[in-house]
């Protein structure tokens, strides 16, 4: 396990590829650095005023949202900015923080857009969590794949030409970037990228699920004699990714950080905070990998220039053992599980290659320094 001379990124990081000691993620912002961004954001603008109008009274644009600082950039820019039709989509969560319902409920509000709330059937999305956890380790995969497969759904029967998406984590975070990615920002590969890694949706359920129930889960473009109905593009193609500078419009906004600071293994206070099943998911990152929330955090602040390496490697060693207790509980009765039922589970997946047992407590066999 190494890690990277200038960010605090490893090298067990799927798709990630170092290059003298540097990672393929600082290498992607090396490359951002030599964008042309003013002409990107031409490039956005022009197809904007070539989409506008193009629906008649219809949407114009679909915004996949989940109240976050980024949900607040991606609507405010679409609607107020190059001022298009624009509906908010979001899956609601399993499990909403007050922060998570009350930062929703601003986003439509101060932004003035209309918003689609899908909700799952609860029975479905439970059952394929815990497939999930105990299968590959990932509960999070249902939320993945639905969030992808319904807002293209509420794309197609809308009739809108345009669905913006966020950053391309890929990208933004180092791995394995499509090529329709690189060369025009489209999102089209989304629901194929590293995701879904561990396993094939179809693989994962076997079967035990019908298909008349998976509905939303389900790309519609797969669908006998459909097309897709919207061009799917990252917002990130465009404009230089800054989740610090989206805070600061989405608190303009009415965004507003967790009360209480930042949860266990976190460097920041408003990152991903508007649900409670989350935190275990990017643990169980962790237990396979090597690392969790405090060096992706981390790492977008040396990335974005607000924090140097030395000081990354402070904070990473300072939290990023922290279990995140916060919302433990839940995460075991939504799942049905007993404390020993989920540690049981959790040390399956704990990747021998990287971990050890120093005093009888875990502990990854190369350091960051």
């Amino acid at each position: 396990m190494r890690y990277c001379s200038r960010c605090v990124l490893p090298d067990t990081k799927p798709g990630v590829v170092f290059d003298d000691g540097v990672c393929s993620a600082c290498r992607s912002v090396e490359r951002k650095q030599k964008i042309d961004w003013p002409a990107r954001e031409a490039e956005l603008r022009a197809m904007c005023d070539r989409i506008r109008g193009s629906n008649g009274d219809g949407y114009e644009c679909i915004v996949p949202v989940s109240g976050g600082k980024d949900s607040f950039f991606q609507a405010y820019m679409m609607s107020r900015v190059y001022k298009l039709r624009t509906l908010a989509v979001i899956v609601a969560p399993h499990l909403q923080t007050i922060e998570g319902i009350e930062n929703l409920n601003n986003l439509v509000n101060v932004l003035d857009v209309d918003l689609i709330k899908i909700t799952i059937r609860p029975s479905i999305q439970q059952k394929i969590r815990r497939v999930a956890l105990l299968k590959v380790g990932n509960p999070n995969y249902a939320e993945h794949r639905v969030i992808f497969a319904a807002v293209a759904r509420a794309a197609f029967f809308h009739s809108a030409p345009l669905v913006v998406w966020g950053e391309d984590i890929s990208v933004e975070f180092g791995g394995t970037v499509a090529s329709t990615s690189a060369s025009n920002g489209s999102a089209e590969e989304l629901i194929n990228n590293d995701l879904f890694r561990e396993v094939g949706f179809s693989e994962l359920l076997g079967g035990s699920i019908p298909d008349r129930d998976l509905f939303f889960y389900m790309d519609p473009s797969a669908d006998s004699g459909k097309r897709r109905a919207a061009e799917s593009i990252y917002l990130g193609y465009y404009h230089w990714w800054d989740g610090i500078k989206h805070y600061d419009l989405a608190k303009r906004h009415g965004f507003q950080a967790r009360r209480l600071g930042p949860l266990s293994g976190n460097v920041l206070a408003y990152d991903n905070i508007d649900e409670k099943l989350c935190e275990i998911h990017l643990w169980f990152k962790f237990l396979k990998l090597g690392f969790w929330r405090a060096t992706d955090h981390c790492c977008y602040k040396i990335w974005n220039g607000y924090m140097t390496r030395q000081e990354a490697v402070e904070r990473v060693r300072e939290v990023q053992y922290q279990f995140p207790v916060e919302y433990f509980k839940e995460f075991l009765e939504y799942h049905q599980l007993t404390e020993s039922d989920f540690w049981s589970c959790a040390e399956r997946f704990r990747n021998l290659d990287i971990w050890h047992k120093i005093n009888g407590e875990w502990r990854l066999k190369n350091e960051l320094a």
